[in-house]
């Protein structure tokens, strides 16, 4: 999603536009930001992707970024949680947060070399 919410604000009149009818808010708030913000879902695509290679590879830096990744995603839930949005903020910690739990057990931790 976030290679196509790239391509979409940097590249915008592909047939890929279409999809921004599930969150036009959404659209309307990162096209104002221009194309730098693309360009930025477009690095967090590559991030993303990195750490799947790593991941399926059961390399230890694929863990790493993988904890990093889902780290940083807690942290952005828990300052929606500070802002007032108290849906999005909650379920998203529960989620990310029971993730990087789950990730920083010893035994899945140990399948990484």
């Amino acid at each position: 999603m976030a290679l196509v919410a790239g391509t979409t604000l940097v590249w915008p009149g592909t047939p890929l536009d279409r999809i921004w009818v599930l969150n036009p808010t959404a659209h309307l708030k990162l096209t104002s930001l221009g194309t730098r913000i693309g360009l930025a879902f477009l690095i967090l695509a590559v991030a993303l992707g990195t750490a799947g290679v790593g991941w399926f590879q059961k390399k230890r830096w694929g863990w790493r970024l993988a904890v990093c990744i889902i780290g940083i995603q807690v942290l952005g839930d828990l300052v929606n949680l500070m802002r007032g949005d108290y849906l999005r903020g909650v379920t998203g910690v529960v989620i990310a947060g029971a993730l990087l739990l789950y990730l920083c057990r010893p035994p899945v931790k140990a399948l990484f070399n």
